[in-house]
């Protein structure tokens, strides 16, 4: 089991032509992803890495039954490109590119609020299901396949906390990186529902940050839950001085009056096992076991 993405899930990549993309998708395919065809406009009918190139995502999905998409995209085409993912009706699409205009992501979450397509990112590393598929930028090396599950909106400090799974002895059900920028796709309470409904998944790292007011959100989420698997949190950002201007939407709703310890106290009163260091989170993980 895992969420999202499994061996089963056949995967499209947008933009696959380029140089980036190459790089990533080769490794994906080595890796076992069952990545089946690409979308490049204007080069559809050839092939690349094997792949077949469609000009349009309706084209491969009709041809392959593709259900994911991977998009190495430049921020400006991100709007039209999710639009196609919608259109045709795929069920997860993970954005790589960071930048993307505030204007169009607000675009693009009205979009999905009416369909069945979920968005990863933008601005992510992407999502990995250990030893079954890889969509996006992770070090695949680093990860095995076990029970905790992890969501991070720090793209490196997810793969310390993979490293820090490894280190209890425990692998991963499912590892995603949210992404950086302030509008994004799926959040953090999307993540806690699939990981509870998750049987494989026995508990849930999560890495929250300065800035925003998704942690709290998440928080009360959990704390809302009759049954609740355990959740070891941690928060970047003690480093950085109260009222260091971060740039979020939420910083501005908040005033800047939420801070590193504010989230860490409301997380740790919902329930949630918080540590101050991210090198804690092994010791708790084998506290649990």
């Amino acid at each position: 089991m895992s969420i999202f993405v499994n061996a089963q899930t056949k995967v499209l990549c947008q933009g696959i032509t380029g140089t980036q993309a190459t790089f990533h998708i080769r490794r994906s395919l080595d890796y076992g992803t069952q990545v089946v065809a690409g979308v490049t406009p204007g080069k559809g009918g050839g092939m690349h890495l094997g792949l077949p190139v469609f000009n349009t995502v309706k084209e491969a999905k009709k041809e392959t039954g593709v259900n994911a998409s991977v998009m190495y995209v430049p921020a400006p085409y991100v709007k039209s490109a999710v639009k196609e993912a919608v259109d045709a009706g795929l069920e997860l699409v993970v954005c790589i590119a960071d930048g993307v205009p505030i204007k169009d992501m607000l675009e693009i979450n009205h979009m999905l609020a009416g369909s069945k397509t979920k968005l990863i990112g933008p601005n992510t590393p992407g999502i990995i299901t250990p030893g079954e598929a890889r969509l996006g930028i992770f070090p695949e090396n680093i990860h095995k396949p076990g029970c905790i599950g992890v969501v991070s909106r720090s793209s490196t400090l997810t793969y310390e906390a993979v490293l820090e799974t490894s280190k209890a002895g425990f692998g991963q059900s499912t590892v995603l990186g949210l992404g950086d920028d302030m509008l994004i796709g799926v959040d953090f309470v999307e993540s806690l529902k699939r990981f509870h409904e998750d049987d494989q998944t026995k508990a849930i790292v999560v890495l929250g940050r300065l800035g925003g007011t998704f942690e709290e959100v998440a928080a009360q989420y959990y704390k809302s839950l009759e049954h609740k698997k355990p959740v070891i949190a941690f928060v970047a950002g003690n480093a950085i001085p109260f009222g260091h201007k971060m740039g979020y939407a939420g910083d501005v709703i908040t005033k800047g009056s939420i801070s590193t310890q504010d989230k860490k106290d409301i997380m740790e009163e919902a329930g949630m096992i918080v540590v101050d260091n991210i090198n804690d989170i092994h010791k708790e993980l084998a506290g649990l076991a």
